[in-house]
């Protein structure tokens, strides 16, 4: 199989570590895209996905599969050891409640707020540099509630490593290009943030 990805974009990096978690990096061929080069916008790409982003997996018989999270149920399904969007149904809906959080309230202001405050995207969107603003603050929020919810427990879903902490920590990790960082009062997240950090996922 294939994945089409941005390396430095965040949410190809939430896929990677979800296959390094389970060890199957090395069942997919990487292809980079350029995405400032548009070549992510060329007919032949918009075949793959017609929504134009990364990534995007190819399967050997050419069926295409985009979003990162279908991505990561297609991985969980084929290879349920070391499960990472829980067993039980119980389990299961924490994590989906936990990843809808975390995608709606922090993962997509952080985008937001890198694409409407940095003008990377310049060429092909309208920036809004309030909205960029708006999001910021979004996000400033949501660094607060986590530190909050970490008080007591060593991982987002309770005491085992799921895909919620590889969707936080991707987002924060990409928040520095935000000028967004753990703040020092914040320390229930910065021990969390360290226990990930010290995964060998992370480095990937």
């Amino acid at each position: 199989m294939k994945i089409y990805e941005t390396k430095t974009a965040p949410n190809p990096r939430r896929v990677r570590m979800f296959m390094e978690e389970k060890g199957l990096l090395d069942k997919a061929e990487f292809v980079q895209i350029d995405l400032l080069k548009g070549e992510n916008l060329t007919p032949e790409y918009a075949a793959r996905n017609p929504m134009k982003k990364v990534p995007v997996m190819e399967l050997d018989d050419g069926t295409c599969i985009a979003e990162t999270m279908a991505i990561c149920r297609y991985f969980e399904e084929s290879y349920p050891e070391r499960p990472l969007l829980g067993t039980s149904p119980l389990q299961k809906a924490q994590i989906e409640q936990w990843l809808r959080w975390i995608e709606y309230y922090f993962f997509m202001p952080t985008g937001m707020c890198f694409q409407h405050s940095t003008g990377y995207f310049k060429d092909r969107m309208n920036p809004i540099k309030e909205w960029g603003e708006e999001c910021r603050v979004t996000v400033e929020k949501f660094f607060h509630f986590l530190d909050k919810e970490l008080a007591n427990r060593d991982y987002i879903c309770g005491d085992e490593f799921t895909a919620a902490d590889i969707n936080a920590f991707t987002a924060i990790e990409f928040n520095k290009v935000n000028n967004i960082r753990i703040k020092p009062e914040q320390t229930n997240l910065q021990a969390w943030y360290e226990r990930i950090k010290a995964r060998p996922s992370a480095r990937v």
